[in-house]
């Protein structure tokens, strides 16, 4: 649908799940994809296997998207190996449900920081990069959570809704340079996460979708692709929902 020839992508979380099918996505339109991963070496590997055809396109990194001096150094080493690149995807995301009076602290902070301040680090420095190119897209990979903060998600509930705001801010501090930023905010897709749920709250997440099924990645992608391609130049701090409904 859309072609990314020439142009170099960067996707967070990039071998696995939802990150996974937006870096094939990019892939199969043309474009060189560095995705990184921060500790599930297996799936890194998979995701090089699973797609051999583009393996000169592809370039995996291992990144802890919480820790500033990590992603300075990835942009360095993106500087020195591309010169540039045109798209980032901050998809980079963890969980750890409980309800909020017995969630420990450190969960609070790790989802905080890998959600929210992770996502901050590397629209940081990719701002600095894109503004002397004077053009690029920034995508935040959010959730409908953020919206609807189901019991037991306050930590991810709010560091989704946190990286909406921070979506609409950087969107007005970068317009005039050519770089728009956006939010997806997927729903319940199809991921390892989904088909590890018990039948009944499998049933139950079901039931509260208009369209009756579950989404795909390759559905979120096909948004994402759209928000990075040069067509979509007048769509700046906008989330666009991949939701089925909801």
């Amino acid at each position: 649908m859309y072609d990314f020839r020439g142009q170099t992508i960067i996707v967070t979380g990039g071998t696995r799940g939802i990150g996974k099918g937006i870096s094939e996505g990019f892939l199969k339109s043309g474009a060189k994809v560095t995705a990184t991963y921060s500790t599930n070496e297996a799936a890194a590997a998979q995701f090089q296997q699973d797609n051999s055809q583009f393996a000169e396109m592809i370039d995996i990194r291992k990144l802890d998207v919480t820790k500033y001096e990590e992603v300075e150094e990835f942009f360095k080493y993106m500087e020195t190996r591309y010169g540039s690149f045109e798209v980032l995807v901050n998809n980079a995301g963890i969980r750890k449900d409980s309800v909020l009076a017995m969630m420990k602290e450190s969960d609070w902070h790790d989802v905080m920081n890998v959600n929210l301040a992770g996502a901050f680090y590397m629209c940081k420095f990719a701002v600095m990069s894109l503004m002397r190119r004077r053009y690029g897209r920034i995508i935040n990979v959010s959730s409908v959570m953020e919206r609807y903060a189901f019991e037991g998600q306050a930590n991810y509930a709010a560091s989704k809704a946190g990286l909406v705001a921070l979506t609409k801010s950087l969107s007005k501090e970068v317009a005039t340079r050519g770089i728009t930023v956006n939010c997806v905010s997927p729903g319940f897709i199809t991921t390892e996460l989904i088909q590890d749920l018990p039948d009944k709250l499998r049933e139950a997440y079901l039931a509260r979708i208009p369209l009756k099924r579950f989404g795909s990645t390759e559905e979120v992608a096909a948004c994402v692709l759209f928000l990075a391609s040069r067509e979509a130049s007048y769509v700046t701090g906008s989330t666009l929902e991949v939701a089925g409904g909801l």
